[in-house]
């Protein structure tokens, strides 16, 4: 049986998200430790978040984090509709690694300088990818 090449972009972009788990702990905790902050006090005052409490760059990774269980979760979605329609190779795999490329850039930009016009010149990039997707496995399944 041969796997549909769009498995494998979906399967780097999810290997992508742990990087950015990672990442964010490896720098959250230090700085949670710096700030003596008791994250049990943190979770009994709903006020204060640690948005408020730790530094900006600390927080890009997190909220990078979270940026991959947004717009992502199509991705997957669309991935494995195209790869069990029989569809999931060829320029579907190439535009499947240029959305994963282009989120992959995202995440670097947001963690490290957080410039916000190039982060949404990404955004819209992946976005495009990811609609043309959607359009394909559109037109696979409606045609069906």
């Amino acid at each position: 049986m041969k796997i549909a090449e769009i498995l494998q972009p979906a399967v780097a972009l999810m290997a992508w998200t742990m990087v950015m788990w990672l990442w964010m702990y490896a720098t959250r905790i230090p700085a949670m430790n710096a700030a003596k902050l008791d994250p049990d006090s943190l979770a009994r005052d709903p006020s204060k978040t640690l948005d408020d409490i730790l530094p900006a760059s600390v927080q890009w990774k997190a909220h990078n984090y979270n940026h991959l269980h947004e717009a992502p979760t199509l991705f997957y979605a669309v991935c494995l509709v195209l790869a069990v329609a029989g569809m999931g190779n060829g320029t579907s795999a190439t535009v499947a690694w240029v959305y994963v490329a282009l989120r992959v850039i995202h995440s670097l930009v947001q963690s490290t300088v957080n410039k916000v016009m190039v982060r949404f010149i990404l955004f819209s990039l992946s976005s495009i990818a990811l609609m043309a997707l959607i359009y394909h496995a559109a037109r696979v399944v409606f045609a069906a």
